[in-house]
């Protein structure tokens, strides 16, 4: 009898592995001290020569970071589910997407630092008799240092199967109509809620050292680009509309015009109502809910704004998971 007429051996399948950056698993040093170290160990994330960068690493930084990020992580941890918010919504976005697919997929999430792991999600699909598995990076604009990093780690997983199923990865959505349309929509909805109007719209994205875009990595470009098209879609001028980047790390150069620096000469140039957006993250997180809704606030503030607000990621609400359920048809098209 063949493996496959063997009744033990599921087959047959199509499995969809979303996969977000990652988290710690409590919000305390002890937690956020192996996942710093795991996420800061990526050569993609870190291209320094591990010789001169671990010393660094182990010596510096993962004595004090950890300390300062657990801070940030505690203000906005899910107490009542008591896991991050991006493990929230990303685990929460697989079951809202099964249950739009029923038993046609088999749907899964994983995060490329911390748990659950690639490995094991892979793993458990291949068991579940998914002889094809869509690996979905929930980035939409394409870096070495976010999608590639998630792909390495899905062929390093592969390199331990005998038998491997056929993989696909996601090409980036940065462009696709149902993005753009899915962002203007929540930046209208929330507007809704507001009881004043801002004067201008941040549209805030991760930071990416220069020295990467200098090397060719795409994510800038990708970035400039769902920027102006969400500013199309909405019908903003240009003056009412901003590009930046937020999170930077270290003395070296990064994307500018920077976020921090850009919402404090708005405030000091006169602008008293302001709103952002963070487009680059699919699910709220520590950038969006800390550092944006937190800090980002207080900045604003102190140079003499009056309103702030932030738009809500799109998350696990009805346009975010119709936007995935698309992606993910899109990316299956032909099984």
């Amino acid at each position: 009898m063949s493996d496959l007429a063997h009744p033990s051996v599921a087959y047959g399948k199509t499995g969809i592995l979303l996969v977000n950056l990652g988290t710690p698993e409590s919000p305390d040093a002890k937690g956020l001290r192996p996942y710093l170290k795991q996420f800061l160990s990526d050569r993609r994330v870190i291209e320094t020569s591990p010789i001169i960068w671990q010393p660094i690493l182990r010596g510096i930084i993962l004595n004090t970071r950890p300390r300062k990020s657990a801070r940030a992580y505690a203000k906005i941890w899910n107490k009542e589910t008591d896991e991050s918010p991006l493990r929230y919504f990303t685990r929460t976005q697989a079951e809202k997407l099964h249950e739009r697919f029923g038993d046609g997929l088999e749907i899964e999430w994983a995060m490329r630092y911390g748990a659950p792991s690639i490995a094991d999600k892979l793993a458990a699909l291949k068991a579940r008799g998914c002889e094809r598995i869509s690996v979905i990076a929930l980035y939409p604009q394409y870096s070495a240092s976010t999608s590639a990093s998630v792909y390495d780690d899905v062929f390093r997983a592969l390199l331990d199967m005998r038998w491997q199923p056929a993989v696909r990865t996601a090409a980036p959505w940065h462009d696709m109509p149902a993005y753009i349309t899915a962002l203007a929509a929540s930046v209208r909805a929330h507007y809704k809620t507001l009881d004043w109007k801002p004067d201008v719209l941040v549209a805030s994205f991760h930071g990416l050292p220069q020295m990467y875009f200098d090397k060719g990595d795409p994510y800038h470009c990708h970035c400039a680009k769902t920027a102006r098209l969400l500013r199309e879609k909405l019908k903003l001028p240009e003056d009412r509309f901003k590009l930046t980047f937020q999170s930077r790390f270290g003395p070296t150069k990064w994307l500018e015009p920077y976020t921090d620096k850009t919402v404090e000469d708005l405030a000091s140039d006169g602008t008293k109502k302001l709103a952002v957006i963070t487009p680059g993250f699919v699910s709220d997180c520590v950038e969006t809910l800390e550092e944006i809704n937190i800090e980002l606030r207080e900045t604003f503030e102190a140079a003499g704004g009056t309103h702030f607000t932030t738009v809500p990621c799109l998350n696990d609400a009805e346009g975010g998971v119709t936007l995935l359920e698309k992606i993910v048809k899109r990316e299956i098209s032909g099984w």
